[in-house]
């Protein structure tokens, strides 16, 4: 797993695990443009069912500007897991510089209607150094 997923956090039994990669047939380093794809596996290792309800992103680009990201569930879903079940989604992230990062928490929710945060590991954004 860990060859797949180069950055993790655990938070009350649920593991995020991320993987990111640049990708260059999406950038455009000419027009200032670099863009990122993630992985994200939501493992559950807990002894409850919980839903992931809503989303917090910090995205850093290389300039120090950073912005915030919230909304509901991860591309389009709130997805439900059971002990022991996991979740997978890919998402993307564009940048105007060619180095960056992300973090951020979700806001889970126990089957007793209780809310809690789990932690997004941090991780950088690095686009391939070019020769001109």
């Amino acid at each position: 797993m860990k060859e797949l997923f180069q950055h993790s956090a655990m938070t009350d039994g649920i593991t995020v695990r991320v993987a990111v990669n640049f990708l260059p047939e999406q950038s455009q380093p000419e027009a200032e443009k670099w863009f990122w794809v993630y992985h994200i596996r939501i493992e559950n290792a807990s002894h409850e069912t919980v839903q992931l309800m809503t989303r917090h992103w910090r995205i850093t680009d290389g300039a120090g500007m950073v912005a915030h990201v919230d909304g509901d569930g991860v591309v389009g879903e709130q997805p439900v897991l059971k002990p022991g079940e996991s979740h997978d989604y890919v998402s993307g992230c564009p940048l105007d510089t060619p180095f960056g990062s992300m973090e951020g928490f979700y806001t889970f929710q126990r089957e007793d209607g209780t809310p809690f945060e789990v932690r997004i590991p941090f991780f950088p954004l690095a686009a391939p150094a070019t020769a001109n």
